[in-house]
């Protein structure tokens, strides 16, 4: 007899394969870590999608309003595609259980290794969290808490009825009918102790009464104190984790991994003149690219920091080896650096950077994510994310004089306070180009680069369908489908670069 994979998984179920019991809910506060073995590529894979859900997160929770349908239409539409519980009903969602358990505790491992980082995951954590969890029924929510013992009791009717006038005066914009309709829980001062603070819950005896709306705030909190301490524990025993050879690359680098595309081989190579660069750095270079090419033509000198970051920029967006001999030699001879030094203390380690020397690695640019997180810029120093790494007074002055408006400014600076550094300059994008939705998310400078040259050509060559949708659908395609891997071999080999470029 044959039967389908529906079948098979209905006959595991009635079979009692125990599966189930390990995930009997689609959401959790992920207080007990896994204790299977996995391989490292699904280990890796794992890493890479929650760590692409976690930026999709972050990136919506900035461009839209949390909880308004357009949210949270994009966010199930970001965990379909890479496969993460979405819908709390569903059955046959082991796997994708799993996943999310598992991949969970690996970006942990990543992300408790700074502050910063505890910060940005816990914060993203939440809000999905949040979105999960206001899916749920008001049966599921009471059976979710007991699962994660929080027995926060639903009062009946007859108690809701007796204290009604109470909690309409109480709860802000609740009418008797909404009362009567919306059910409460019953919670002690102590966890609702931010909803007594702003006087938004009736408060007896000891007791808040919480309407369903509201209960979120308080499970949230409990989730965050959760995470918070779960990633303090993690911190303390990185160092044994770490010692594992396997393991150490990957977790070294996933917190400022990049997963798209890594802009090395560009179909434009050789086409871009050098007489270009300084009208393209004008008006199709990211902010840090941009700043680099000004001290650049200004000092007529980098130090090895900014060297590495653009080179390897103008390389990504079309650059020959022998332009960027051309480039940097015309331009470093003005300053203090003679033709025979460049020629024995430079040159070398522009040809290392494009494969040519040593071990003939074909160094890939630099994406946002590795320019925020590693080595930081000193004094003297011109390379990092101006969002990241400017003092803000500095950072307004700059946008000032690339003639940014007042508003547009407050915009950036809002997103920089709150460290949301990519999407600082995906803002600066739709400033300098015009556009009020770009349609993708910025996770490198040549990304940067290329979509402006895309629109650019775009307007130049009306009339076309608005917006680069088939280069989008492109690159959005690619990043679904390619293979998902840190490259951790090829990061450690970027270090090697490094040794390269000592000579100031």
């Amino acid at each position: 007899m044959q039967f389908t994979g529906k079948t098979r998984r209905k006959l595991s179920r009635l079979a009692g394969d125990g599966r189930g019991d390990l995930y009997p809910h689609s959401l959790q506060f992920y207080l007990q870590p896994p204790s299977e073995n996995i391989s490292l590529a699904e280990f890796e894979n794992f890493a890479v999608d929650r760590l692409k859900l976690l930026k999709s997160v972050e990136n919506l929770g900035v461009s839209y309003v949390k909880n308004s349908s357009e949210y949270k239409t994009k966010l199930d539409a970001e965990l379909r595609r890479l496969k993460f519980p979405y819908k709390m009903l569903v059955e046959d969602d082991y796997d994708a259980r799993r996943k999310d358990h598992i991949s969970h505790f690996i970006l942990r491992l990543a992300y408790c290794q700074s502050e910063d980082l505890r910060r940005w995951f816990i914060q993203q954590e939440m809000d999905l969290f949040r979105y999960r969890f206001n899916q749920l029924s008001g049966q599921l929510v009471e059976k979710f808490l007991e699962y994660v013992n929080l027995s926060y009791d639903a009062i009946d009717a007859a108690d809701k009825a007796s204290i009604e006038d109470k909690l309409v005066n109480s709860t802000p914009g609740f009418s008797i009918k909404k009362v009567q309709e919306m059910a409460f829980y019953k919670v002690s001062f102590c966890d609702a102790v931010d909803l007594v603070r702003v006087r938004r819950v009736y408060f007896h005896d000891g007791y808040a009464y919480v309407p369903h709306q509201d209960i979120d705030t308080i499970v949230l909190n409990n989730y965050r104190t959760n995470l918070s301490k779960a990633l303090a524990l993690t911190a303390r025993s990185l160092p044994v984790v770490q010692a594992d050879e396997r393991l150490q690359p990957l977790l070294s680098h996933l917190s400022h991994a990049y997963v798209g595309p890594d802009y090395n081989i560009q179909k434009n190579t050789g086409k871009i003149s050098l007489e270009q660069i300084d009208a393209l750095s004008v008006k199709s270079f990211p902010v840090c690219m941009r700043q680099l090419h000004k001290s650049l033509r200004d000092n007529h000198h980098l130090r090895h920091g900014g060297r590495m970051q653009y080179g390897l920029f103008l390389k990504g967006i079309g650059l020959t080896l022998e332009q960027a001999l051309q480039f940097w030699k015309s331009e470093f001879i003005k300053g203090k650096v003679d033709a025979d030094k460049f020629d024995k203390g430079y040159a070398y380690s522009i040809r290392h950077s494009y494969g040519k020397e040593g071990k003939r690695t074909d160094y890939t640019p630099y994406s946002c994510m590795k320019i925020i997180l590693s080595n930081p810029p000193g004094q003297g120093d011109y390379h990092g994310c101006p969002f990241r790494h400017s003092d803000p007074e500095l950072l307004k002055q700059k946008l000032q004089a690339y003639k940014i408006p007042p508003t547009g400014i407050s915009q950036v600076l809002d997103l920089v306070k709150g460290m949301h550094y990519q999407l600082a300059c995906q803002k600066y994008f739709q400033l300098t180009h015009n556009v009020s939705d770009i349609g993708w998310s910025l996770n490198h400078p040549n990304q940067y680069f290329i979509e402006s040259q895309q629109l650019l050509s775009d307007v130049k060559e009306e009339p076309k369908p608005p917006g680069n949708s088939q280069q989008k659908q492109g690159s959005q395609k690619s990043l679904s489908t390619a293979a998902s891997s840190l490259n951790p071999i090829e990061e450690i080999e970027l270090e090697g670069l490094d040794d390269c470029f000592t000579e100031d």
